[in-house]
């Protein structure tokens, strides 16, 4: 804003400059005039320029978007099912364990044995074993994960909760 005030100004001086070398005198306030005019103009622009926001480019269908991230982690978690143990046990079991302590209400941290319990009765002693955030294995890198056909059997007992 201060640079063009500054040409504003300097845009009437040189103006005023210009008319006053001129032999007939009475150009001045006439030039002045449209100076000043212009300088205004000039000053407007930028303001009313400053105060309308800058529209954002249309974004993309942001639900599309989502289901696309959504897909891709999900085929992420499923590969990890065939990969090691030790990727089930950092990434499959902890999600696992968080929706089953979420549609059963049991707390692990409340009653022990009831949320084990539960566990057991919910999906059997072979699934639970994939699901309890207890039975970590510290030498899984060279042990297989259970696979996919386990994982869907898991999904599918949580979903009849």
């Amino acid at each position: 804003m201060k640079k063009i005030v500054a040409a504003a100004i300097l845009l009437v001086v040189g103006a005023q400059l210009i008319a006053m070398a001129a032999p007939d005198r009475r150009l001045v306030p006439a030039m002045t005039g449209v100076a000043v005019a212009c300088a205004l103009l000039m000053v407007r622009w930028y303001l009313v320029r400053e105060s309308v926001p800058v529209r954002e480019p249309p974004s993309v269908d942001d639900a599309a978007e989502s289901l696309r991230r959504w897909l891709s982690r999900t085929e992420t978690l499923v590969s990890r099912a065939d990969s090691t143990r030790t990727d089930w046990d950092r990434h499959l079991r902890p999600m696992l364990a968080r929706q089953f302590e979420l549609a059963t209400g049991q707390r692990r941290i409340r009653d022990r044995e009831g949320y084990h319990a539960t566990g057991r009765m919910l999906f059997g002693a072979e699934l639970w074993a994939w699901v309890d955030p207890e039975n970590v294995s510290r030498t899984g890198d060279s042990e297989p994960g259970p696979g996919r056909a386990t994982l869907d059997r898991i999904l599918e007992r949580l979903e009849l909760l």
